[in-house]
């Protein structure tokens, strides 16, 4: 069955992309052949960068065209395609005139393309059809005025806004799809010489925190392999660790905490092989929201998997060293189990 549209646009900031965003663009799907998605904004909105935002649409609409644009990327792409004469992106409180205006352009001198809907979910839509009409038919006067489809202006069939849910992506998060729900989500890192307490505290820490942690996956490997890992283990540990923290991060509430890091696979990496990957040392570096390096202020308790003391002290300098090389902020806490999550949340309080 042929569609009631060639192609279709949809504009939009998507600071987060929400679900009300994606009832639109599911709608322009099913009436459109093709479909042309164009993000930006300026100023830019925490934590929903031009790459991040394009990783949302991806994942929610592989299969849609998209450009997602800062001045950056509009930049880069224009001198890739020979384009000389660039227009900065608008500011997101400039006269309507020039948005439409930008998004013609991008749409004749940087796409090559045209459209002959747009969906919008609001009045403006009418003047940006109109707009659109005049810029392509002085182009190719063949083509057809482009329709304005106006979908769900009351917000009923999806109450929210981008402003509601960047004041509280928590409490809002049923108009959010997972993946991007996860973007809003803070890990914690719990790092610290063996025996030092990490792994206790972070189960306590999530239930205080009413979400999920990350076990540590390289001791359920060597409890596995009864300690005869392999140096090709240790690039595959932190892999595996990493895709968990993905795993579970869409299912957190607010906060996921993390048991270890791929810097502590790093460090046995080099204390059992004397080397790592090149793959396994950028792992490293992945970034966490919050650091706690746990104190060895408590008795070693040999389990028949741990080190000596001198290894242990060891583990605790080289974080030290490794924490500050990186210039990483972090909290080292010590005493009981109870006195260090109050150090945390005091911590993670205050941030």
């Amino acid at each position: 069955m042929s569609k009631t549209f060639q192609s279709g646009l949809i504009v939009g900031k998507f600071c987060p992309l929400h679900k009300g965003h994606e009832y639109l663009i599911e709608q322009a799907i099913a009436a459109c052949e093709d479909l042309l998605v164009i993000s930006y904004t300026k100023p830019e909105f925490p934590l929903c960068g031009p790459l991040v935002r394009e990783r949302w649409l991806a994942l929610s609409f592989p299969h849609v065209q998209r450009l997602v644009i800062d001045d950056a990327i509009l930049q880069r792409l224009c001198s890739e395609r020979g384009i000389q004469h660039i227009p900065e992106v608008p500011h997101n409180d400039a006269a309507e005139d020039i948005h439409r205006q930008f998004v013609a352009w991008l749409c004749l001198a940087l796409l090559e393309s045209t459209v002959d809907a747009v969906y919008t979910s609001e009045d403006y839509g009418d003047g940006f059809a109109a707009v659109l009409t005049q810029r392509f038919q002085q182009h190719d006067p063949g083509l057809p005025v482009v329709a304005h489809i106006k979908l769900d202006q009351q917000r009923l069939t999806v109450p929210v806004s981008g402003t509601k849910v960047r004041l509280d992506p928590h409490a809002n998060k049923a108009y959010l799809s997972s993946h991007v729900y996860a973007s809003f989500v803070k890990k914690i890192c719990l790092l610290g010489a063996e025996s030092s307490g990490k792994t206790t505290l972070a189960e306590a820490l999530a239930r205080h925190l009413h979400t999920l942690w990350v076990p540590e996956y390289g001791r359920d490997l060597w409890v596995e392999k009864d300690g005869q890992l392999v140096f090709e283990d240790m690039q595959a540990i932190a892999v595996k660790q990493l895709a968990h923290e993905e795993q579970l991060r869409p299912q957190a509430n607010q906060w996921l905490v993390c048991d270890t890091s791929p810097m502590t696979t790093l460090l046995y990496s080099l204390a059992m092989f004397q080397q790592a990957s090149d793959a396994l040392q950028d792992m490293a570096n992945t970034p966490y929201d919050f650091i706690i390096l746990c104190d060895i202020d408590i008795p070693l308790i040999q389990d028949g998997t741990r080190q000596d003391q001198a290894f242990r002290l060891h583990q605790q300098e080289w974080y030290k060293q490794q924490l500050a090389q990186r210039a990483l902020p972090y909290l080292c806490v010590s005493g009981s189990l109870e006195q260090r999550l109050s150090q945390v949340m005091k911590y993670l309080g205050g941030k």
